[in-house]
């Protein structure tokens, strides 16, 4: 039977990705991003199984409308993969309140409300996935908040797994590494990459070195852990990138 799948930050990279293999294996996608040329235009690309809603994750309001929207057209939700996120590196001393607010609320607070707002959709056997990253664990340098939000979401999807568990709806965290897709571009200013760059070798992490993995390669995960039959579940997967 095919799912019902909402996807954020569904405009580019990953969540482009997913939304394109899901759709292409008789899925019905919904596609949610702040940018809705970005959006509209992967899914006039995917088709009809595809539906783009414009939001932003860290809004309220946003978000009560972009479900009620999804509810008009699919009372049912089936899968929530919460795959928005800003990685920008900065100093917190040198951080504007934008940078801090924004991260912090597209990377923590809007899963949390999308979570929130796809629950009374839900039937037993649904999941939610939340992206988390494997810098977690590493010692990045400029990138304070965007890991202390990604050790949120993962506090966060470990209470929500429990808080859940007696309705029958899965949670699960991946954890993603370095990913890319041929023509995407790192929206970052170059200098402020730079200073990333050097600060990350002299911490011991060399970002030229690194292996990447492509997007399309991750999806496999994501498309493992919704077909898991109902007597198993993963609460936690943790991806490499390898040569």
């Amino acid at each position: 039977m095919a799912r019902t799948i909402v996807i954020t930050g569904a405009g580019v990279g990953l969540g482009r990705a997913l939304a394109r293999r899901f759709a292409s294996e008789g899925e019905t996608v919904i596609l949610l991003g702040r940018t809705a040329a970005k959006i509209e235009a992967a899914a006039a690309e995917i088709g009809a199984r595809a539906m783009a809603v414009a939001c932003d994750v860290s809004s309220p309001d946003a978000i009560r409308e972009a479900f009620a929207a999804i509810a008009a057209r699919h009372p049912q939700i089936d899968v929530l993969i919460n795959n928005a996120a800003i990685f920008e590196p900065f100093l917190i001393a040198e951080a504007t309140d934008q940078q801090i607010v924004q991260a912090i609320g597209t990377n923590l607070v809007g899963p949390m409300l999308c979570a929130r707002a796809a629950i009374p959709m839900m039937e037993r056997g649904a999941h939610i996935i939340n992206v988390s990253s494997e810098s977690i664990d590493l010692p990045f340098p400029h990138l304070i908040v965007y890991q202390s939000s990604k050790a949120g979401l993962e506090r966060f999807s470990l209470g929500l797994n429990r808080e859940l568990e007696a309705c029958g709806i899965r949670v699960s965290i991946v954890r993603a590494g370095q990913m890319m897709e041929e023509g995407k571009v790192w929206d970052v200013d170059p200098a402020a990459a730079k200073r990333f760059a050097q600060a990350a070798m002299a911490a011991g992490l060399n970002l030229r070195e690194r292996p990447i993995s492509q997007f399309t390669s991750v999806t496999q995960i994501f498309r493992s852990l919704i077909d898991l039959p109902p007597d198993l579940h993963a609460v936690s997967i943790s991806l490499h990138a390898r040569r």
